[in-house]
């Protein structure tokens, strides 16, 4: 009896313990957050004198149980931003606390790689441009294709549209909206005038220009990736509307009173004939150029941590023109391109839980190019001739194009910030019409998977690896492509970065209409820079090489036996710190290239590639008179140009002329005046006057020459008009933008 006694006395002592031992466990919990209030998720927590803690879930909550007690030194990381260290004292069973971490994009806790890349984001800002700088950018008229000319490795083209990068033509070069391809980001090609983008940049939060090197998760761009990362909820609710020279807009962006849901329109219409009856052209416009364009959002939240957004663009437009016509002094040659698109596409992303995140995309495009090319006479009638070169110079193709995409990845986090990426996405395109009298028609599935992991291997260490495979059903070929980056961290905001990769793309599809025993081309990427960015300077040196294989060649057959390189130097320094309210970045881009595709004769350098290039950007703020002055120059060597012709008696094509363009150079100025008008509103309203000139000191920029068919005569390429001026007013109702334009790239 006494032994039993004594047994529930101990059990009875054993549970009276477990409270204390309950009680012994102390409670730390809180959010994390940024200065902006979003949630910071995955971000560690721990206690310097102890090995205990944890990380912030997905909606960048935390709670740790600990023993300690007294003073303890807390600490916070989390890649982009700066560690917190934070003193506490633990007396109670419970603390709760409110963290915010400042954003640092060269943080000592993390190496980002960088390779061939440019980052325009919240995580980067400094390093190269914001939307914001898409529209400050002197002479860019808010094209980002045109504003990412001031970077290094991009040429300057003012005779065509897209993007050259590092030797590559603009074709080599894709564009991206979170993360599904955008099929026609220009308007349809006019011979010798460059057409500008259909896409709004302000409706952008991230713009990574990748000029080599990018990530396995984008594809088929031999060259160059433009990635764009669209804008969450706004503020606030705004309307807006703007009238320039030859260009109106308005738009309206609508949040919901719980600000979980917005939605936005926004239209464009510019209309040239009025502009250019006032400013002399060097063609002869008949229709236009007249651009309707219109695009439309909407962006819900789902949950704690999923957004489903929405983005549609479409667009009209029409250019026809007349000249001379080069063979003939009593002929003259008309052009008239009609097109229509639609660009549309909804994704969705979500943290799973914790450790896991979901990105998702569908895409659908449809665009239709419609040209038109006669020779006429005196009295504007259509001219047959059946002899050359006049025989072809009558024209007509009508082209329909549907292009569809669906996309996943999901994304695996580890601890210290490692993570591994996979999915796959497929690409379904469909062209069907007319040239002539001869039927166009083409089908093709293309699929790819893909997998990516970013490992951390030391603290001053980090890899990317990936790989990524794709079908095309049109060719009937696989491609596999590795990709490799790392990057080395030294001290003072210096780092290292290596980066290596092989790059496939599938042929034009103006050569799959003649056939489709092709492969695909490809261009093998090695790239090693070093970076440094310290009290808002950045510098960047960058060296490379491209080797290119299986370029398509049209003669004496059509073929992949074309082939190619190109390497070169370039060099970008960014300063927002030296001199109050100014902010400038210097570029300097050494290319040495030449291939063999098309209808060369031999591996000669490509006309669209300058040597030597190099820009300055300069923006002035005057923020005591909101206004500021945006100058931008660039300079390039000349270019090549070629008469390439078949020679009969050699069987052959050969070089009949060639030489060199004068240098480009160019000097853009903008200046923009900020004012408020109806003060006494309860939402007043944000105003400016924008006036500026492209190439202000009208120097003639020669980009080449076309030939007549016998090579007797060639006339240079020229630009529309020597300068392009322009000004207007805007006005925007319910956000104030004053310290976003005046101040966002100036802190």
């Amino acid at each position: 009896m006494k032994s039993n006694t004594l047994k529930y006395s101990i059990v009875i002592l054993l549970l009276l313990q477990i409270p204390l031992l309950v009680f012994a466990q102390h409670r730390i919990s809180g959010t994390v957050k940024n200065n902006t209030g979003e949630a910071i998720p995955f971000a560690g927590i721990s206690l310097r004198s102890t090995s205990e803690g944890t990380k912030t879930d997905s909606a960048g909550k935390f709670s740790l149980q600990t023993k300690a007690k007294g003073k303890q030194l807390l600490q916070v990381t989390s890649v982009g931003y700066r560690s917190l260290k934070k003193e506490i004292t633990i007396a109670d069973s419970s603390i709760y606390l409110d963290l915010i971490l400042e954003s640092n994009a060269q943080s000592l806790n993390e190496v980002i790689i960088s390779a061939g890349s440019f980052e325009a984001s919240d995580r980067a800002k400094g390093a190269s441009l914001t939307a914001i700088d898409a529209y400050t950018v002197a002479g860019n008229n808010a094209d980002l294709a045109l504003a990412l000319r001031s970077l290094p490795g991009s040429q300057q083209i003012g005779e065509q549209e897209g993007l050259f990068v590092r030797g590559g033509t603009g074709d080599e070069t894709k564009q991206f909206i979170d993360g599904t391809l955008l099929k026609n980001p220009n308007y349809p090609s006019v011979p010798g005038i460059q057409q500008y983008a259909r896409l709004n940049p302000g409706l952008f939060k991230g713009i990574l220009f990748s000029s080599g090197g990018y990530s396995a998760l984008y594809g088929q761009a031999m060259s160059s990736a433009l990635i764009l990362e669209s804008s969450d909820m706004p503020d606030k609710s705004s309307v807006y509307y703007s009238v320039f020279s030859s260009n109106l807009g308005a738009g309206i962006q609508e949040l919901a009173k719980n600000k979980k849901s917005s939605y936005g329109i926004t239209v464009g219409y510019s209309n040239q004939t009025l502009y250019n009856s006032v400013v002399p052209q060097r063609v002869s416009y008949f229709s236009g150029p007249e651009y309707l364009v219109g695009d439309a959002n909407f962006r819900i939240k789902t949950g704690k941590t999923g957004m489903l957004k929405f983005y549609t663009n479409w667009s009209i437009s029409d250019v026809g023109m007349r000249n001379a016509d080069i063979d003939s002094a009593a002929l003259r040659s008309s052009y008239q391109v009609k097109g229509v698109s639609s660009y549309n596409n909804l994704s969705y992303r979500d943290y799973l839980n914790d450790d896991w995140k979901l990105d998702a995309g569908l895409a659908y495009s449809y665009n239709r190019v419609n040209t038109t090319q006669k020779l006429i006479g005196g009295d504007e009638q259509t001219v047959e001739l059946p002899n050359e070169p006049f025989a072809g110079k009558n024209y007509h193709r009508l082209i329909n194009s549907d292009f569809a995409q669906g996309r996943v990845v999901f994304t695996r986090m580890f601890s210290h910030n490692q993570a591994l990426r996979f999915g796959a996405e497929h690409f379904y395109s469909k062209d069907h019409g007319m040239a002539n009298d001869t039927t166009i028609a083409l089908t093709d599935n293309l699929t790819a998977a893909f997998a990516e992991g970013d490992i951390y291997l030391t603290d001053n260490l980090a890899a990317k690896v990936g790989v990524r495979t794709e079908h095309s059903s049109v060719i009937s070929k696989w491609a596999i492509a590795p990709r490799i980056s790392l990057a080395y961290r030294l001290g003072s905001g210096g780092q290292f970065n290596l980066a290596y990769g092989i790059f496939y793309q599938e042929p034009q599809n103006d050569f799959l209409y003649q056939t489709n025993r092709l492969n695909f081309s490809n261009a093998t990427h090695y790239i090693l820079n070093y970076t440094k960015k310290v009290n808002n300077r950045f510098f960047r040196i960058e060296a490379y090489y491209k080797k290119y294989k299986d370029l398509v060649k049209t003669a004496p057959i059509l073929s992949n036996n074309g082939t190619g390189y190109a390497r070169g130097i370039e060099l970008f320094f960014r300063d927002k710190k030296t001199i109050r309210n100014l902010d400038y970045w210097i570029t300097y881009t050494y290319l040495d290239t030449k291939r063999d595709y098309l209808n060369y004769p031999g591996e000669i350098r490509p006309y669209f590639a300058a040597p030597h290039t190099a820009t300055i950007a300069i923006k002035k703020s005057f923020p005591e008179i909101n206004s500021f002055v945006n100058a931008s120059y660039a300079f390039a060597t000349g270019r090549p140009y070629y008469n390439i012709r078949y020679s009969n008696a050699e069987n052959a094509y050969k070089i009949y002329d060639q030489g060199t363009t004068k240098d480009y150079n160019v000097l853009n100025l903008q200046l923009v005046h900020l004012f408020s008008i109806f003060k006494s509103w309860k939402q007043k309203p944000f105003s400016g006057v924008s006036i500026g000139a492209n190439n202000l000191l009208g120097t003639r920029q020669v980009f080449g020459y076309n030939y007549s068919a016998n090579g007797n005569i060639k006339l240079p390429i020229t630009l529309p008009a020597t300068r392009f001026f322009y000004a207007g007013i805007f006005m925007s109702f319910g956000i104030d933008r004053t310290k976003d334009i005046t101040d966002s790239n100036l802190n």
